[in-house]
């Protein structure tokens, strides 16, 4: 195991989104690897959601207790989610007691159907669960036109819970801390806090192997704001991103916070310029280009923080 975790923490130099399926007996993508003692995630491909990964390109952990199991991600489908229920019967005979969706995306979400199925309550924050209520049928027919038979069983699911600012559990004698420490990614994202062995699951504020998406309405300054007075100050050993091999802080601090910066100081120097819209989108991002979704999110993102920052 602790040549396995080595190999996850070095892997940012080698992911690619031309990987193929890694676990192809299992509709998951990949096979869930165990990332501390009790805390585990199957890791999504990097590259946009497709027939062949299922849609399986985010990451779905779970935590194992002594009372009992808290998923972290319901999954993109009915059939990711249960296959991911059974990689937790293999490790575990504790029941699943909570699933705890990340943000609002499909990918987050579309799963729940199959755990409301089972009995079991999911817990989303507030503005997650309005974004997805907004557009959960635009997400459920994306999937079914990319993932085809894949998406059969998928059904429209919201949470039962949601919350505000932070939902504290213990569990087994495990703190579970589920945050909103700010915007940052997306409305509600939620980060995932387990203080005493210093493990993050970061949610999508956390990006290190693909680029980050920036979405109409983000706003890149509050993002680096909440990273640097409430997420980095938490300091944690091990970080498990929204999307990527478990890393740490340095690594998703150079990858997403860094990033934010470097195009912010970009786009705000071509705003000085008398630059346009048209302009921004070729300013320079080849310091980032290793990263997977680079070709298709570099000028997007670009062309998205001119439109913030053009009146800021």
């Amino acid at each position: 195991m602790r040549r396995l975790m080595l190999c996850l923490v070095a892997a940012p130099a080698f992911a690619s989104e031309d990987i193929p399926d890694q676990y192809p007996q299992s509709v998951l993508y990949s096979k869930p690897v165990e990332v501390i003692p009790n805390v585990f995630s199957a890791i999504g491909a990097t590259a946009p959601p497709t027939y062949d990964n299922a849609g399986h390109n985010n990451n779905l952990s779970f935590i194992v207790t002594d009372e009992g199991v808290v998923v972290v991600n319901s999954g993109a489908s009915w059939q990711l989610a249960e296959a991911l229920h059974a990689e937790i019967r293999a490790v575990t005979d504790q029941p699943v007691k909570l699933v705890i969706n990340e943000n609002g995306q499909g990918h987050a979400m579309l799963g729940n159907g199959y755990w409301a199925a089972q009995g079991v309550p999911i817990l989303a924050h507030e503005e997650a669960a309005a974004e997805f209520a907004d557009g959960a049928p635009q997400d459920l027919a994306g999937l079914q036109n990319y993932a085809r038979e894949r998406a059969e069983g998928t059904v429209i699911a919201h949470p039962t819970e949601t919350f505000t600012d932070r939902k504290d559990i213990t569990m087994g004698g495990v703190a579970i801390e589920v945050l909103h420490l700010g915007p940052a990614h997306s409305p509600g994202d939620t980060q995932v806090w387990i203080p005493q062995w210093s493990m993050m699951i970061a949610g999508d504020i956390a990006f290190h192997e693909r680029m980050p998406p920036i979405f109409e309405g983000t706003c890149t300054s509050c993002w680096i704001e909440t990273w640097e007075t409430k997420f980095a100050p938490l300091a944690p050993a091990h970080v498990i991103p929204g999307h990527g091999h478990p890393t740490n802080l340095a690594q998703v601090t150079r990858y997403t916070r860094d990033y934010l910066a470097d195009l912010r100081e970009k786009i705000g120097a071509h705003i000085e310029e008398g630059g346009d819209l048209g302009g921004a989108y070729y300013v320079d991002q080849s310091r980032w280009s290793r990263l997977d979704t680079f070709e298709e999110l570099a000028t997007k993102n670009a062309g998205v923080v001119f439109a913030e920052m053009e009146f800021e």
